[in-house]
């Protein structure tokens, strides 16, 4: 059974930091290019990072550029998204997402994390 699993949602200041987790199982990992969105309420949801299978490649929302930074650990089967500098604008539930091809909107995504809320408070 194919699935992903976030953790690491929160309750944090403005200003703080935090880190979701979100662990890929059933899936030949590496071979998909995972990402993160988010949808705030009364919003639609988001595209806020993308990381190709290698590591390397990389590519971020002007809204969370420079703050947030995705990684992923293949060997863990697992993606990371370090959160700093947190505004309450970032307030919203945060998905994991897994796409085979282009990762660039919700419709390209094959594979959805059952969502974690982040809650920034002032």
């Amino acid at each position: 059974q194919v699935q992903l699993v976030e953790s690491g949602g929160g309750l944090v200041q403005a200003g703080g930091s935090l880190r979701l987790s979100c662990a890929a199982s059933g899936l030949t990992f590496s071979r998909y290019i995972m990402g993160w969105f988010r949808q705030a309420p009364g919003k639609e949801r988001e595209f806020v990072a993308r990381i190709r299978g290698s590591g390397i490649l990389t590519y971020y929302a002007d809204s969370v550029k420079s703050r947030f930074t995705i990684s992923r650990d293949n060997a863990k089967n697992t993606v990371y998204l370090q959160m700093n500098s947190l505004q309450r604008e970032d307030t919203a539930v945060y998905y994991c997402a897994g796409a085979s091809g282009a990762l660039g909107a919700a419709k390209d995504v094959d594979l959805w994390g059952q969502g974690s809320q982040v809650t920034v408070s002032s």
